[in-house]
């Protein structure tokens, strides 16, 4: 895709007052459109800053001190000529700086106003970035946590396109090799046989499989997740709450029935950020303020990624709304947890096997455990007063909607949202239909066909074959100047 032809120019730097902020131009005529502003001390020269002032265009008076950088293409983000110029952050100095670029638009020496996301997108159509790496920019730019910002780092320097690049080239020798056999039959050169091309499917298909299961990780890391908190009265699902966030957020008394509304708090929990959610207790109304909070916690329940169920470790077992609650997170697809909680209050000679006692069927371990019935269901020992397996706690939340091979992703690239995702399908499902031909012994041009299809969706991903709508609905979500 062709380059803009027209100069862009915007503030780069976030709306209010600071002490720095930044116009940045991208264009052939970024030089021409700041020079009118700009008295510097020493010409402005490729990679190089230079100090200067800042002049009022219609009386020459100095409005301000400004560093200024000029990259001179094609060494620069977008791959064009691009200005920065760094200056005092006062708005009223910073949209000055911006009219009077745009003063001279439709001219030799005049800017527009960039669009969202559009310096960014010209670094992509420029080929400085793939398609990965541009919404890297953006994940790192709304980054709320350490870890998320260390994910879209590595998305930025590459690393979901370095795990792709690998897997695309043996596609593309796949079909290159199939394609000449099927060209040049007449020249000797073999057509591969059923079990070569099937075994190179497979070797395609491995790592795409993995890079598929990494969705579950990166999405969580990208979006964050809920947590909601529900049990019976007074078993300290409040007390839980405060832990987890580590202050006093929820009331705490020996009442039952304390918290009628929700209560909700936004935490780092392993670098993800977690929605919590502190629930009315779930029993008998006795009025219609306590009616309202409980029906309010069900749709909690409903809207949750994970659901805690806090049972009290020493009230003899699950009541009849723990085993409801059991059952509609069975039903709804919820991932489930639950801290029998109290646990400093277990006497000695019982820890040993009262844990099983309570209710052995409850004991419901994460994927990947041997364990009964539910695969998304975990039984933990936590005490809120003790700070007791809130660690253990912390840690199954997190790997409850990751998976528990999370950590082992967190070096590599991963997928981090849904057209990334839906990229990789596309790809897995041409090689199915490509094996399924084979098997099939559905002639090379047909298989061919398939095999194009999954390389199509890894072109998707790296944004090799993405169409202009999707390109602006991409950057669209950008904010100005980035």
């Amino acid at each position: 895709m062709a380059l803009q032809q027209d100069t862009i120019v915007a503030i780069s730097t976030p709306v209010g007052r600071g002490g720095i902020g930044v116009v940045r131009l991208s264009g052939t005529r970024a030089l021409a459109a700041a020079a009118p502003l700009l008295r510097l001390r020493h010409p402005l020269a490729a990679g190089r800053a230079r100090f200067g002032e800042i002049v009022d265009v219609a009386t020459g008076d100095v409005l301000d001190q400004a560093v200024v950088t000029y990259f001179a293409a094609p060494n620069s983000y977008t791959g064009e000529d691009v200005v920065e110029i760094a200056a005092h952050g006062a708005p009223v100095l910073l949209e000055y700086i911006v009219r009077q670029c745009c003063a001279g638009a439709g001219k030799d020496g005049g800017a527009r106003l960039a669009e969202p996301g559009e310096f960014t997108q010209r670094a992509f159509l420029a080929g400085r970035i793939d398609l990965t790496q541009a919404e890297a920019v953006g994940d790192l730019i709304g980054s709320s946590t350490l870890e998320q910002a260390r994910v879209a780092a590595r998305q930025l320097g590459g690393a979901l396109a370095r795990a792709v690049a690998p897997v695309k080239a043996e596609l593309v020798q796949l079909i290159a090799t199939m394609e000449a056999g099927i060209d040049f039959a007449e020249d000797d050169i073999d057509i591969l046989p059923a079990e070569k091309i099937a075994g190179n499917i497979l070797a395609v298909r491995a790592p795409l499989e993995r890079l598929e299961r990494s969705f579950a990780y990166g999405r969580v890391v990208r979006e964050g997740f809920r947590l909601a908190i529900v049990g019976r009265p007074n078993v300290g699902k409040s007390s839980l709450f405060n832990r987890l966030i580590e202050r006093e957020r929820a009331i705490v008394t020996a009442t039952p029935g304390t918290t009628r509304d929700l209560v909700t708090e936004t935490v780092a929990i392993d670098g993800i950020p977690v929605e919590l959610i502190d629930t009315a207790g779930l029993r008998e109304a006795g009025d219609e303020a306590e009616r309202m909070g409980i029906a309010k916690s069900h749709e909690a329940m409903a809207d949750a990624d994970v659901v805690l169920l806090v049972v009290d470790a020493v009230a003899g077992g699950m009541s009849g709304e723990d085993r409801a609650v059991l059952e509609r997170c069975e039903s709804g697809g919820s991932a489930m947890l639950v801290a029998w909680n109290k646990w400093d209050l277990v006497a000695e000679k019982e820890e040993a096997d009262s844990f099983a006692a309570l209710h052995p069927s409850e004991q419901r371990p994460l994927a990947g455990d041997p364990g009964p019935r539910n695969d998304k269901q975990k039984a933990l020992r936590t005490s809120a007063l003790t700070g007791e397996g809130i660690a253990e706690l912390r840690a199954a939340i997190v790997a409850a909607v990751a998976g528990a091979d999370a950590g082992g992703l967190r070096e590599a690239g991963m997928l981090t949202n849904l057209r990334q995702h839906q990229a990789v399908a596309a790809a897995l499902g041409g090689l199915d239909a490509a094996s399924a031909a084979v098997a099939a012994q559905v002639p090379h041009e047909m298989v061919l066909l398939d095999l194009y299809q999954a390389l199509g969706g890894l072109d998707a991903l790296t944004g090799a074959t993405t169409t202009e709508d999707v390109l602006r609905l991409i950057f669209s979500q950008f904010c100005i100047g980035k």
